[in-house]
């Protein structure tokens, strides 16, 4: 089996339009990495085409990271970066969140009566990119992450805590 040493080579696993979900996750070298099927949906299968991405997180080592679904305050969020490719998508959709979340069937109503979104976004601890930083980063979910500074800009309800697939160095994780 195929070791995969990078997210790039995790991207590209996808290989083309017509594999399906689940055929990727069945692929031994994708199920090797243990990464949640969340994280991997989000990620690598819907971006495996997003150069973005690559450029920004393709040399990650899949195996240095563990994931683990955490709960994320609303401050901490609404101050996050995203990576350089991306920068200012965050800001672009707080200044226009009702845009972004408004008539989107179960998007809106669980912004409006929850404050939080229908699905955890993907944050990346910064000791793993290159060069290293500090503190989280928003790999996939700047959208969610926009609405979410918007609504606080405009004084809207947002919740205090929010669940965020988080990956962390598996060696900071295993030392303590």
């Amino acid at each position: 089996m195929e070791e995969l040493t990078d997210v790039k080579g995790l991207m590209a696993r996808r290989s083309n339009d017509d594999r399906s979900f689940q055929d990727y996750c069945a692929d031994p070298a994708v199920a090797a990495t243990g990464w949640p099927p969340d994280v991997l949906e989000q990620w690598p299968f819907d971006h495996w085409r997003h150069s973005p991405f690559e450029d920004d997180y393709g040399a990650i080592d899949p195996r240095d990271v563990v994931w683990r679904l955490e709960m994320v305050t609303a401050q901490e969020l609404s101050k996050m970066p995203t990576g350089e490719t991306d920068a200012g998508r965050i800001e672009e959709v707080a200044e226009h969140p009702d845009h972004y979340s408004g008539n989107r069937g179960l998007v809106s109503r669980r912004w409006e009566t929850d404050g939080t979104w229908v699905r955890a976004p993907i944050l990346i601890d910064r000791r793993l990119l290159n060069p290293l930083g500090s503190g989280l980063q928003v790999v996939e979910g700047r959208t969610r992450v926009g609405v979410l500074r918007g609504r606080l800009l405009l004084g809207k309800f947002v919740a205090p805590k929010h669940g965020a697939w988080i990956g962390r160095p598996a060696v900071a994780l295993a030392r303590g």
